[in-house]
């Protein structure tokens, strides 16, 4: 608001009721393996933004852009969180705990091939 930016507006906007789905349909991480983690958690986060941005009517260009994206997210949603389940529960060498090797840690916090494709599509 502060520098007139409608699409950062929008932005903001379709985050907090993403972020009001998330937390209605406790999409929280568990504390147990193979249940919902972190990142299984941000991807539901990022699925329901994605719908917000696909479904709003301020911005044509974005909501277009989007949609596509929603759709293969929804579509593959149990393939995606279970890739993410079944990575838990062994050790990942990132390189380090000070200073991680960027690589070995995006391996690591990146399992699910399937929403790497999808998310390379806004690229």
């Amino acid at each position: 608001q502060t520098f007139d930016n409608p699409t950062a507006i929008l932005l903001g906007e379709t985050l907090d009721k993403a972020t009001g789905r998330w937390l209605e349909e406790d999409k929280s991480p568990a504390r147990v393996v193979g249940k919902l983690d972190n990142r299984g958690g941000h991807f539901y986060l990022a699925m329901y933004w994605a719908q917000e941005m696909a479904k709003q009517t301020k911005d044509a260009a974005l909501a277009a852009k989007f949609a596509p994206i929603a759709k293969a997210m929804a579509e593959n949603e149990g393939k995606i969180v279970g890739e993410y389940n079944g990575s838990q529960g062994k050790p990942v060498d990132i390189g380090g705990y000070f200073r991680p090797d960027e690589s070995k840690t995006s391996v690591a916090m990146r399992p699910s091939q399937t929403f790497n494709e999808i998310l390379a599509q806004l690229a």
